[in-house]
């Protein structure tokens, strides 16, 4: 590591800052800033390839060296929101949230890591030029590897142009990972361009490839001012409860049956209030719609109807072995005369405890008549929070649901028919898995809704990442998403991923928002990962291939 030049290392902390720039840092990301994905992995590109102090390529070992480095810095900026997740919310000790994060950070570098030591590799036995064409492969093939081996794709690259309505025409056929693609080939032309200036044909050529890049981008953004319409027939009501979570839950708490009426009455009055577009953001408008009143009654009197009703996933105490809490949804589905999907905690018989139950993070799906007609058991946990993996190593992690215990993942989705229309449901922290949310679309869900409860991530940038994450969801699916959250953002997101109503944030409320039905199914809800597989399955080659014998430039 020695023989490094300080300049390299230099590059790779660059690389990591860049990284970090393009997505949520405080806030929804503006658009100015999604700009710096195209040049964000240059530094660690040119550094990887360039020589030691010995004048030679860098080794596998320096090149996965850099490429830590870079990773570390890009987890810690990206995921620094954990830190107070842990103990604002989870109620550990901050020297222990700190470690926790720094474990976290050190893992999942690891994959910047592999993806150092492959492109060193490509450099050693290709030669600088041609290890270029490798790099979004290899890229690619990573980000996989982090979704398949880890289980945490969170802010994969592509996710950074979720606004590029030119650049998304990709998703529905690559998912997220197609975009990733296109980035890293970018970040990639440049260094060529730098690499090969000497010569006037290349020059010309990836000048005017630059620039054109550079005004289709500017027309893309220009086109999100004026999104294509998506037609709606129908309309639901989602429910934002606004419930501080975990270790920030204290005072007298209310009891079950005032839990339920709060509810119940959001669902049947929401709010004149909320906004078009993303909350936060600059341009965000906000709208008071006035209702008509009739026979000399004032609209409050007179409940709204809707088409569907979503209560968000949240600490509030509902099960559904409670019959307080059976009886109270029944009656809502009944007097509203529509589908009701609620988050709520299930329970099983356990099957290794006769006299006990197996608690299950769950939506309960209800028909109009009040009928309890189906569930779907959350299958992706979230570790640390809804359970604490390797137990006997991480003795010291409490469980951040202090409330509910320790869950049990589900067996297998489920989608929930009624009036004609299929649902598909997935909680919380399964949006950032594209390849699992396509199997709803698979089963015939026409819209899809995700619940979720990101109070855990407070006013850091978590929820503004989780949202677009979700908005990337919708456009690779070609679905309306409905998303009901327990403190923000809760939206209805069109098939093009574009927020066409919100509640804001940290608010006590309820939303009546326009959707529609879609039965079209698109060739990644159809084939999930196959591009990031074929990426994979190249990358895995070229690396076996450069095994054999080493060549430099």
């Amino acid at each position: 590591m020695r023989l490094i030049p300080l300049r390299l290392w230099a590059m790779a902390v660059l690389s990591g800052i860049l990284q970090v720039l393009p997505f949520p840092i405080a806030g929804p990301v503006p658009l100015w800033r999604t700009i710096f994905c195209w040049v964000a992995l240059l530094p660690l590109l040119w550094a990887i390839l360039a020589n030691d102090k010995s004048g030679n390529t860098l080794t596998f070992r320096q090149g996965a060296a850099l490429g830590y480095l870079c990773g570390f810095l890009w987890y810690m900026g990206n995921c620094y929101w954990i830190y107070q997740t842990m103990y604002l919310y989870g109620g550990l000790a901050k020297p222990i949230a700190a470690g926790i994060l720094i474990l976290f950070c050190l893992y999942l570098g690891l994959y910047h890591a592999l993806f150092g030591t492959l492109l060193a590799a490509f450099g050693n036995r290709f030669g600088r030029q041609a290890a270029l064409v490798f790099v979004p492969f290899a890229w690619v093939a990573v980000e996989l590897a982090r979704a398949r081996i880890t289980g945490l794709p969170w802010d994969l690259l592509g996710i950074a142009q979720v606004d590029n309505p030119m650049l998304t025409r990709l998703a529905p056929i690559t998912g997220a990972y197609g975009l990733s693609f296109v980035i890293a080939a970018v970040n990639a032309l440049w260094l060529v361009r730098i690499r090969l200036r000497e010569r006037r044909y290349t020059r010309s050529a990836l000048t005017i490839a630059g620039v054109v890049i550079v005004v289709v981008y500017i027309l893309g953004l220009r086109l999100i001012a004026n999104p294509k319409p998506s037609p709606t027939a129908a309309t639901a009501t989602l429910v934002q409860e606004n419930l501080e979570v975990g270790a920030a839950n204290t005072g007298p708490q209310p009891t079950t049956q005032q839990f339920l009426d709060s509810f119940s009455y959001l669902s049947r009055y929401p709010s004149t209030r909320f906004l078009l577009g993303t909350p936060e953001l600059p341009g965000t408008q906000a709208v008071y719609l006035i209702r008509p009143q009739s026979t000399g009654e004032s609209d409050a009197s007179a409940p709204i109807a809707t088409s569907l009703i979503v209560w968000p996933e949240s600490p509030a105490p509902f099960e559904d072995i409670d019959p307080q809490f059976r009886t109270a949804i029944s009656a809502l589905a009944r007097s509203a005369q529509a589908p009701v999907i609620v988050g709520n905690i299930g329970f099983e018989p356990s099957p290794t405890n006769k006299s006990g139950y197996t608690p299950y993070n769950r939506a309960s799906f209800i028909n109009p008549d009040g009928t309890f007609d189906g569930h779907y058991d959350k299958m992706h946990l979230v570790p640390f929070g809804e359970y604490v993996p390797f137990k006997d190593l991480f003795f010291f992690a409490k469980n951040l649901l202090n409330e509910v215990g320790t869950f049990s993942p589900g067996a297998q989705r489920t989608v929930f028919s009624t009036g004609g229309h299929t649902y598909g449901v997935f909680i919380c922290y399964e949006s950032i898995f594209g390849d699992e949310i396509r199997h709803l679309t698979q089963q015939g869900a026409d819209v899809l809704i995700n619940i979720s409860n990101d109070g855990w991530y407070g006013n850091t940038s978590a929820a503004w990442q989780h949202l677009n994450m979700v908005r990337m969801r919708a456009i690779e699916n070609h679905r309306w998403i409905l998303r009901a959250t327990n403190t923000g953002v809760t939206a209805s997101i069109n098939p093009f991923g574009h927020v066409t109503a919100a509640l804001p944030r940290h608010l006590r409320s309820s939303l009546r928002v326009h959707f529609g039905y879609e039965h079209d199914l698109t060739f990644y809800a159809a084939h999930g990962d196959l591009f990031a597989y074929a990426c994979a399955f190249l990358t895995t080659l070229a690396f076996a291939w450069g095994l054999f014998g080493r060549t430099t430039s």
